[in-house]
């Protein structure tokens, strides 16, 4: 349940950008994560809902939305020097069929968008 911890950095983070541009009220915050970050999306949502409406965030982030973006899982092999989806063949390479294998992408998790007012 590392959700719960996501949004209350993401919240914070938000809260923080806030006051540096002057704004008074967020509609959305978007963010996007790798399909293998171990993050549940629905949970995410419902811990957002439940967040945002409690006491000290319901002024700026009462009525907003999150939104989620999944990217994709990307493994690199050394030994062919070719990329292919982490999620489908795992850490042995298809191609090659080297364990020389590292993930490129899919586990990061950024706020990409922030709209407000």
């Amino acid at each position: 349940m590392h959700e719960l911890g996501i949004v209350n950095y993401v919240v914070k983070q938000v809260e923080k950008l806030a006051v540096e541009n002057e704004l008074t009220k967020v509609e959305s915050v978007t963010l996007e994560f790798g399909e293998v970050s171990g993050v549940v999306p629905s949970y995410l949502v419902k811990y957002w809902d439940w967040y945002v409406k409690k006491e000290e965030h319901a002024g700026l982030l009462g009525e907003s939305v999150l939104k989620y973006e999944t990217l994709p899982a990307i493994t690199w092999c050394d030994s062919c020097k070719g990329k292919y989806p982490t999620v489908q063949y795992g850490k042995t390479c298809p191609y090659c069929g080297s364990g020389e294998t590292w993930l490129l992408t899919g586990q990061e998790m950024n706020i990409k968008e922030i709209v407000a007012e």
